[in-house]
């Protein structure tokens, strides 16, 4: 076993040690500091208020299900012919 692993180790933490750490005293200002501490309120009405806006998934399921049947029905629809047998024949005797 090397022991330069350990040294290099506390080489790193006397290092760290050595860090400035910032100014925290006077952080909060003197209005803060005198401020009235927030109300409690209950937390049924503000879980009910937050899943409120959640999304259905089911519901979702559901609307993106029956738009693909739409779009596929839609594609179906236009892989049809597009030019009924009178119009294909009158072109036909166009082009001869």
């Amino acid at each position: 076993m090397s022991i330069r692993p350990p040294i290099a180790l506390l080489a790193a933490c006397c290092l760290a040690a050595c860090t400035q750490f910032p100014e925290l005293d006077r952080t909060i200002s003197p209005e803060m500091a005198a401020a009235d501490y927030p109300a409690l309120v209950p937390l049924e009405p503000l879980l009910a208020q937050a899943t409120a806006g959640r999304v259905d998934a089911q519901a979702t399921q559901a609307r993106l299900e029956a738009r693909v049947a739409r779009l596929r029905s839609r594609a179906a629809r236009m892989r049809g012919a597009i030019l009924s047998g009178r119009e294909r024949q009158r072109l036909a005797e166009g082009l001869q």
